[in-house]
């Protein structure tokens, strides 16, 4: 049996990964790992466009194909990352449910009354009783890992599925924020009826008492009631894409308001990434895109500077990469994700290599 130093030196991260490896083609198991990623295939509120449960795979798929020789963390990879495998019933319970949510979407949009329809509250009720569930069991696979000293990065699924892991990080951290990359405030109460639909994870985030304040970025769609709950709310603060982009018109600098963002976190961070916060030519197959966003670069900037910055981060998910026909969705949700792990790692002080220069 190999020990991990042996397998780090005979590894050629030059070559395509290793085929019956975990992600990124990288030989090491999970104990030798020290970042372990939890997939959550589960879209069962999905109300718009499908396909985030298929985020997972989609990204461990194109994750063989990525150059480990990254730039800014060049040995990342001999850390170790290690993807888990999600319970059997999560897919499957995904699907189960998700077929009886459309038809009270679809009376929604039809103005009907759910309470008038037995059969529809019915399902309404199972749905939130297997979202409650999930959400636990999300909870206790993460502190699994976090109680074996593993950096955890939950990866969805749509919006909904990091609930239970903040749950997780609550019971570690008496306090933290939460830095949101996200074309939408989520800060729906119950959307559609579903207590944990997509469009209420910061909602229902906000009621948990250890996260002092959510930081949203690149926000481009919201509702009345959203706008609200922001202002009668002291945990929320909100830089939309309008007002980051006309400041960036009027001569600020990216780093200056990337500096004034930071500095609205307190000093425990947790990072929640939906890919539909980029420009949708990034993530073309996501389910609920709007026009404008943020650059790939402008994102990993921001995420690379909270990474040098004083505060701590304590967690990361990244949701609602959904594929389409070809690899291009996974391929930067994949990309995305390596920066994540670098992020996290660097500011853990683990060992990442100096930047490369040219």
């Amino acid at each position: 049996m190999q020990t991990k130093q042996q397998k780090i030196d005979n590894f050629d991260p030059s070559q395509p990964g290793l085929a019956d490896a975990s992600i990124y083609g990288l030989p090491f198991t999970a104990e030798e790992s020290e970042i372990i990623i939890l997939p959550a295939p589960w879209e069962v509120t999905v109300s718009y466009g499908s396909g985030a449960s298929e985020g997972p795979e989609a990204i461990s798929n194109a994750s063989f194909q990525v150059d480990l020789l990254h730039q800014e963390f060049p040995d990342l990879w001999k850390l170790g990352i290690f993807m888990d495998k999600a319970p059997e019933q999560w897919a499957k319970n995904s699907e189960k449910f998700k077929s009886l949510a459309q038809p009270i979407i679809e009376a929604l949009e039809n103005g009907e009354n759910i309470e008038t329809f037995p059969q529809l509250q019915a399902d309404l009720d199972k749905i939130n009783k297997a979202s409650l569930q999930f959400n636990q069991e999300v909870k206790e696979r993460t502190l699994f890992w976090m109680n074996k000293g593993k950096k955890v990065i939950l990866l969805g699924g749509d919006h909904s599925t990091p609930m239970g892991y903040y749950e997780a990080l609550a019971s570690k951290n008496d306090s933290f924020g939460i830095l949101h990359f996200d074309a939408h405030m989520d800060l729906r109460e119950a959307y559609e009826g579903f207590t944990f639909s997509h469009a209420s994870i910061m909602y229902n985030a906000i009621k948990l008492p250890q996260i002092e304040k959510i930081v949203q970025v690149g926000i481009r769609d919201f509702s009345e009631g959203e706008v609200q709950v922001v202002k009668t709310s002291n945990k929320v603060k909100v830089y939309t894409d309008t007002d980051l982009k006309h400041n960036q018109f009027n001569g600020k600098t990216w780093q200056q308001q990337c500096d004034e963002i930071l500095n609205q976190l307190p000093e425990n961070v947790a990072i929640s990434f939906d890919i539909d916060a980029l420009y949708r030519w990034y993530c073309p197959n996501t389910g609920t895109p709007v026009p404008g966003g943020l650059s790939y670069e402008q994102a990993t900037y921001l995420l690379s500077k909270l990474a040098e910055s004083n505060k701590k981060i304590i967690g990361i998910d990244l949701v609602e990469v959904a594929p389409g026909e070809d690899d291009w969705d996974g391929n930067v949700g994949a990309r995305l994700l390596f920066h994540l792990c670098g992020v996290f790692a660097k500011n853990s002080g683990l060992s990442i290599g100096e930047k490369i220069q040219f």
